[in-house]
């Protein structure tokens, strides 16, 4: 019996492993984790990091983060750029995904490792790419006198303009005035849509890490069953004070200048977060109904449906704002609230 008092930064395998087979790891860990960096793959990257943790221990994860953003950077280094706006847009880029993504990821790994509830860790996540973004952006400024923030706000009003002007000659006044009040807004508040990219990078990775060999015997030879479900979707739910951000959000029309910026963009990060908490509650109930494939995929097509129409996120938001209050997910205990049977 594995004695529950050895320390969480040491590898959760056997202690036979040697240490070439630990080093050979790492290494395949940083070559997988570099690789996903630079590709789409990106939104795994935090999954990578914490299944090193899980199998090799922080200091092995730390080490395999390390080397692939070193990998990462000599990739960056060999791409030939004769525009020193991409090339800098490039280097904030992988900064980014350091400090925003993979820092974040391995910070939060203790968090995992006890099977903190979903929520709390996603938020805490969340934080830590909030300083990160920030950071990057500072150090751009300071060290390159670029804006990485600036440089996107450009892109976006551009590429923007482009598609007003060549979609838009078939659109009433009407419509195209709201569409470029659309883009106004969603210029003024596209800090909130990075952090919800990132928000989904690490909700897939987590609920991906939830699926894993590691974690789930790692969780079961620490003796924490009940964590086993902790990163299914179903289960997801937010801190009860994050109702207090939404508040100040909700402070938005009655200030000004950047702090009126600062709750636009915090209300926006919030609602997405309650949103995902109304799919959760959506999915669980399916869960709980036992309605099987055919009526799993009725569910969604008609939420899909609900979403075109706009009812969609409105009620799911609403759903997940108010199950604090309500627990809608807990009218009736039920014995197979953690029965693994069922895809998230």
């Amino acid at each position: 019996m594995i004695e529950s008092s050895l320390p969480h930064g040491e590898p959760v395998l056997l202690p036979s492993r040697s240490f070439g087979r630990q080093v050979r790891s790492v290494a395949g860990y940083a070559l997988l984790t570099a690789l996903m960096m630079v590709t789409p793959m990106l939104v795994f990257v935090p999954a990578a990091l914490m299944h090193c943790a899980i199998r090799n221990g922080r200091r092995a994860a730390w080490a395999a983060m390390i080397l692939a953003v070193a990998i990462a950077t000599l990739y960056g280094a060999a791409v030939p750029s004769s525009d020193p706006v991409t090339q800098k847009m490039a280097w904030s880029y992988l900064a980014a995904v350091a400090l925003a993504i993979a820092l974040p990821a391995l910070v939060a790994v203790p968090m995992v490792e006890r099977g903190e509830p979903f929520g709390r860790v996603l938020v805490a996540l969340l934080a830590g790419a909030t300083i990160g973004l920030a950071v990057t952006e500072i150090a751009a400024q300071s060290l390159l006198s670029f804006s990485p923030y600036a440089a996107q706000v450009q892109q976006y009003v551009k590429q923007s303009a482009e598609v007003l002007a060549s979609r838009g000659k078939g659109m009433s006044p009407e419509m195209l005035a709201a569409a470029q009040q659309w883009v106004e807004f969603t210029t003024y508040v596209l800090p909130a849509m990075l952090l919800v990219n990132t928000i989904l990078v690490f909700v897939l990775s987590l609920l991906m890490l939830g699926r894993l060999k590691a974690w789930r015997e790692a969780t079961v030879r620490r003796g924490d069953a009940p964590a086993l479900g902790a990163y299914l979707f179903r289960n997801f739910a937010l801190p009860d004070w994050l109702l207090f951000a939404f508040v100040l959000g909700g402070l938005t029309p009655l200030v000004s200048g950047l702090l009126q910026k600062v709750a636009a963009n915090t209300l926006a990060v919030v609602a997405f977060l309650y949103i995902l908490q109304g799919l959760a509650i959506f999915r669980f109930v399916l869960a709980a109904m036992g309605v099987g494939f055919a009526g799993t995929m009725l569910g969604w097509l008609l939420l899909a449906f609900l979403t075109l129409t706009g009812v969609g996120p409105l009620l799911l938001g609403m759903a997940g704002l108010f199950d604090p209050f309500f627990d809608f997910r807990h009218f009736k205990k039920r014995k197979d609230d953690s029965h693994e049977s069922h895809s998230d």
